[in-house]
């Protein structure tokens, strides 16, 4: 079965359902959402996506995010993707949530009404290979001047959430 998306208007009400990838090459606007997981010592975790992903593979990104299915709640769906890419669950709170559009050079486009939830953890993850090649733990300030360095090497969403959220992901 086709992985579906939830279709939502700029209020984030439900509209419809369509498959994720048809979604991405209309542009349509969806529910999605974006996991940022710290430790004690105020470091983001850090997600390398795998290289067989479809887009934007091996580029460094948030720990986890995906999309809501159908009738799961937001921090449902981010403890179940947290464990299915990197192997690890933990209490996540959703911290706001904006839309944000990102074309990419595939003819994809991710249109996200994204919620944005973080969490704490201090163990080491157990990664699906499939999903992510690698992770590190970075204090929010590095990431800053690493986006700024080499935006080349961070997804497209990650940089517009990271520089859209900063105080707010300013933790501790």
């Amino acid at each position: 079965m086709q992985e579906q998306v939830i279709l939502v208007d700029i209020n984030d009400q439900k509209i419809g359902l369509m498959e994720k990838i048809e979604a991405h090459e209309k542009a349509l606007l969806h529910r999605a959402f974006s996991v940022f997981i710290f430790n004690e010592k105020g470091e983001l975790m850090l997600q390398q996506r795998a290289a067989s992903k479809y887009h934007s593979p091996l580029l460094w990104t948030n720990t986890c995010c995906s999309h809501q299915r159908d009738g799961e709640s937001n921090i449902k769906a981010g403890r179940r993707r947290l464990q299915e890419e990197m192997g690890f669950v933990t209490d996540i709170t959703e911290v706001f949530s904006f839309i944000y559009k990102a074309p990419f050079d595939n003819g994809l486009t991710e249109h996200e009404f994204d919620h944005v939830m973080i969490g704490n953890y201090e163990g080491t993850p157990n990664l699906n290979k499939e999903e992510a090649a690698s992770y590190k733990w970075m204090p929010l300030a590095d990431v800053k001047k690493s986006i700024e360095k080499n935006p080349e090497i961070y997804t497209e969403w990650f940089k517009i959430i990271f520089y859209k959220s900063y105080e707010k992901l300013t933790h501790g």
